[in-house]
């Protein structure tokens, strides 16, 4: 697994930024029973810049916390023997590993949640990384029967972890 990480921002939290992006995917990628080595980029910015993103990607005039740009498309979540899975793969010409995409993280947006729904500055940002390995993964919450399935599977990932409120 091939994790590129850029820190824009330079906010320092109390944990390894690193280290937990290393456990994170590495868990959520055996999780899905993903067959690949995978390969992510992460990015850390500004609350500008995740401001300029939402609204240049997703039509939206606010910062977010976090944005996910998946490289895959799935016909299901984390069906990697489907049509559009195999005709979307895209390895890695460096590492020979699956491209799974791009993560952009506000660490300011990831504290100020942290402070307002009362848990770690730990906490919310591996929930945010969970939650976006779980787009990259083919995931998402458009549909209602979509959004119970990746919360369900949000939030047994937080508990098999211990990344508790």
């Amino acid at each position: 697994m091939t994790i590129y990480l850029e820190d824009e921002g330079g906010y320092r939290f109390d944990f390894s930024v690193r280290g937990q992006l290393d456990k994170l995917a590495a868990y959520v990628g055996k999780r899905v029973s993903c067959p690949f080595e995978t390969e992510v980029s992460v990015t850390l910015v500004e609350k500008e810049e995740i401001y300029r993103l939402n609204k240049e990607f997703r039509n939206v005039d606010r910062p977010t916390d976090v944005l996910s740009f998946p490289m895959m498309e799935y016909d299901e979540p984390a069906d990697f023997t489907g049509p559009l899975f195999q005709q979307s793969l895209t390895l890695s010409p460096e590492t020979g590993e699956l491209v799974l995409g791009d993560i952009v993280i506000c660490p300011a947006i990831v504290c100020e949640q942290a402070k307002e729904y009362g848990h770690s500055e730990l906490r919310e940002f591996s929930f945010l990384v969970v939650h976006s390995l779980l787009h990259l993964f083919g995931y998402d919450h458009i549909e209602e029967e979509e959004r119970l399935q990746m919360e369900d599977m949000q939030k047994e990932i937080m508990q098999e972890l211990q990344i508790n409120r």
